[in-house]
């Protein structure tokens, strides 16, 4: 027991020095205040992570002092700092929550808490697991993305995520104490996750790094050969492009051009990806080293590229004008390949100001054309707004505002949650345990009796919260409820599973509303006067392709009569292929008929009015002659005559209204009113009073507002106009007009 005690005494002294060693040669970066707040953090972390490792089996507290490190190497403030530290007590303490509040305020707790939290979701995630071989490649990527946005959407403080990017930089330099095993799962999950994520938030020399580790656990062998390939140190590298930038500035000042330079050796993953891509040898490859220049306008850069290919010899055929043509994601600059100093190649980009501020922000993503994803321009408009807050920090750090510009709800307009087998599901935020069974698959929705959330059972009607677990209870025949669709209940938040539940009530009653179909059609049928006709041609014309599913159309209502006319009139009219029927040449005018049309050219046909347009006395109309039906009346400006083919001219007639003052035809009118009792009453009274017989009435009421369509017999223009003028009188009503 004695020497148990004096290993950990001594464990816990060698801890304290690392933290004094560590504290001397940072905090003198800080205020006195913010000196305090992380040698606060130290004071509580090193009794408590003594004697605990990391994953790679580096002691905890060399651990969590690396992850601060490469945060103050990136000017981040002192509560990230001290959280960073912290990071791992939810581990250790019971009470975590409470300490942390009273010791170190509400700010960093919830750092805290953050962090944890995105832990968990990488242990209930099967990114950088063992992978399903069934998987599609698409599947599996498009679920790495999902896990990104999830990880992105669960924090309200975008420095928790620049927390996790040190934390799991720090672990990766320190991996070769892992077992193999460990180690892939790892690099896979930094590769797939966290790099991309440090490449969309600009945090770039975590990228590199992140990427660069990554890839010597996960081709090791390759990231050797191409380490060796470079022949030199990477420091050696790094130094190159700082001579380089050096002389630039330099050539640049000396041709009065405001410019700024900034470069970086090719770092080794980015070297393979692009030999694998190109399927280049390392030979050919030209932008090891690299360069950029920044200008202010479009001459400067042509100016530059110039000034560049005077200085150093160009290599052919490595030179591309995206100013003059731009890329399809209208990335714009000028690239160029030239042999540097000691004849090594050196690439050289050149674009102005604006252009980069678009390529780093922009639309154009330069991550996105990086990674070679698709677009998503509302996730788009979000990182880049993150990216101008870490651009702007050290700004913004002074201003007493840091907090609140590194808090971000622009993630909140969705939400991302996980299945039993940790699949990520990307929902609307507001999401129930039904809208996510329907995102999963119709018929589990259709079969939901119950739901668990993190193992607890919950209502259905339950929001869901990001980084939750969903598990769907199911009954073998279930079926929705009606309930599911009343707004009120809030059982249902995405407009898919709403119209999924709504199709299923559809077609229950399909047979019922095939038989009120087809007595609906044989009504219209009957009323155009038509006898033998194909109605499978007819519900083609209205786009279904079985005449089964067009009557249990007609029979919910989803087919009106009048588009039912339309298709009738249109089966009926003569083809164009067909002969023109022989017209009397003799022009003789023809009796007046029943329907009051006088029709010239032709003997004693039937006349019918046609049901599409209802023409009425004092209207100007034509008559069109139809196969097996006599004449049909239609208004001049009917659309079906408006359309009719060229073809088919020869068999409208000239027609006019006779002297019969008693010919009434059926006319369509609406009335759209703020609804009240006794509304449809005054409407049929002044009906009454002018002797106007209402063939027909349909009323809708919806949200207080009534819409009445009427059938009614008129005698004359002048009495529909009269008594639409009445109407519009009568109080509530917002208008009344004829239907076309």
């Amino acid at each position: 027991m004695i020497s148990v005690h004096n290993q950990n005494s001594a464990l816990l002294a060698a801890n304290a020095n690392d933290a004094s060693l560590w504290l001397e040669s940072t905090v003198q970066r800080f205020s006195s205040t913010e000196a305090g707040l992380i040698r606060d953090a130290c004071d509580l972390a090193v009794p408590l992570y003594s004697g605990h490792v990391e994953l790679t089996g580096a002691p905890l507290l060399q651990h969590a002092l690396g992850a601060a490190t490469i945060l103050i190497d990136m000017n981040m403030d002192a509560e990230t700092i001290a959280a960073t530290i912290l990071h791992a007590v939810p581990e250790y303490m019971e009470d975590w929550r409470a300490t942390l509040e009273t010791r170190f305020g509400a700010n960093i707790a919830s750092l805290v808490e953050g962090i944890s939290r995105m832990e968990q979701i990488q242990e209930f995630s099967e990114i950088g697991g063992q992978q399903d071989p069934e998987r599609k490649n698409s599947d599996q990527a498009q679920q790495i993305e999902s896990l990104r946005k999830m990880l992105l959407a669960m924090v309200q403080d975008i420095r928790v995520v620049l927390i996790k990017l040190a934390e799991r930089t720090q672990t990766l330099r320190h991996l070769s104490g892992a077992s193999p095993t460990l180690q892939k799962q790892i690099a896979q999950e930094s590769q797939g996750i966290f790099a991309p994520l440090a490449n969309r938030l600009g945090v770039w020399q975590i990228k590199w790094e992140l990427e660069d580790l990554a890839l010597r656990y996960l081709e090791p062998q390759l990231y050797k050969e191409v380490a060796k390939m470079l022949d030199e140190r990477r420091v050696d590298r790094e130094q190159y492009i700082i001579d380089v930038v050096a002389q630039l500035k330099s050539e640049l000042s000396q041709s009065g051009i405001k410019g700024e330079v900034t470069g970086r050796p090719k770092h080794i993953y980015s070297i393979i990806k692009k030999m694998k891509s190109k399927h280049l040898d390392f030979s050919e490859l030209y932008d090891v080293r690299a360069v950029r220049i920044l200008v202010d306008d479009i001459k400067d850069c042509y100016a530059v590229l110039g000034m560049i290919h005077n200085l150093w010899q160009p290599i052919p055929g490595e030179f591309d004008d995206y100013i003059a043509r731009p890329k399809s994601n209208n990335y714009r600059s000028l690239h160029t390949a030239v042999s540097g100093p000691r004849g090594l190649a050196l690439e050289v980009q050149i674009r102005t100001f604006e252009m980069h501020q678009y390529s780093e922000l922009g639309v154009a993503a330069h991550w996105r054309y990086k990674e070679g994803g698709k677009s998503d321009a509302k996730f788009d408009e979000k990182i880049a707004w993150l990216r101008q807050i870490l651009a702007w920090k050290d700004e913004v750090a002074d201003s007493g505002d840091m907090l609140e510009q590194f808090k971000s709800e622009l993630f909140q307009d969705r939400v991302y949650v996980l299945t039993p087998l940790g699949k990520v599901i990307d929902l609307p935020q507001g999401s129930t345990p039904i809208d996510f069974a329907y995102t999963l698959h119709t018929d589990l929705g259709h079969r939901t009796r119950g739901a668990k959330i993190n193992g607890s059972i919950v209502p259905l009607n339950t929001k869901l919260q990001n980084g939750q677990r969903v598990e769907i209870l199911t009954s073998k025949h279930g079926s929705p409820s009606r309930d599911w669709l009343n707004a009120t209940l809030e059982y249902l938040q995405s407009p898919s599973a709403r119209a999924k539940v709504r199709q299923w009530f559809k077609y229950q009653h399909f047979d019922e509303n095939v038989a009120q179909g087809r007595t609906k059609l044989d009504r219209e049928l009957h009323r155009a006067g038509v006898g033998a006709v194909n109605q499978e041609k007819i519900a083609q014309k209205l786009h279904f392709q079985k005449l089964e599913d067009f009557l249990a159309a007609i029979g919910r209502g989803d087919v009106s009569e009048h588009q039912i006319a339309l298709a009738i009139q249109e089966e009926v009219a003569p083809r164009p292929e067909e002969p023109a029927l022989p017209l009397t040449p003799k022009r003789v005018s023809a009796p007046q008929s029943q329907t009051g049309v006088v029709v010239e050219g032709v003997g004693n046909l039937q006349t019918s009015i046609a049901k599409c347009c209802k023409p009425m006395p004092g209207e100007a109309i034509v008559g069109y002659l139809t196969r097996d039906h006599g004449v049909t009346i239609h208004r001049r400006a009917c659309s079906f005559i408006v359309r009719l083919p060229e073809s088919r001219h020869n068999r409208i007639l000239s027609a006019h209204w006779g002297n019969n003052q008693n010919i009434r035809t059926d006319v369509d009118i609406e009335v759209e009113a703020h609804d009240r009792q006794g509304l449809l009453r005054d409407i049929s009274d002044l009906f009454a009073r002018e002797k106007v017989n209402a063939v027909k009435a349909n009323t809708m009421s919806r949200n207080n507002l009534a819409l009445m369509q009427f059938s009614i017999e008129i005698s004359s223009l002048e009495q529909l106009s009269r008594l639409l003028a009445l109407i519009q009188h009568v109080p509530n009503v917002i208008v009344a007009r004829r239907r076309d």
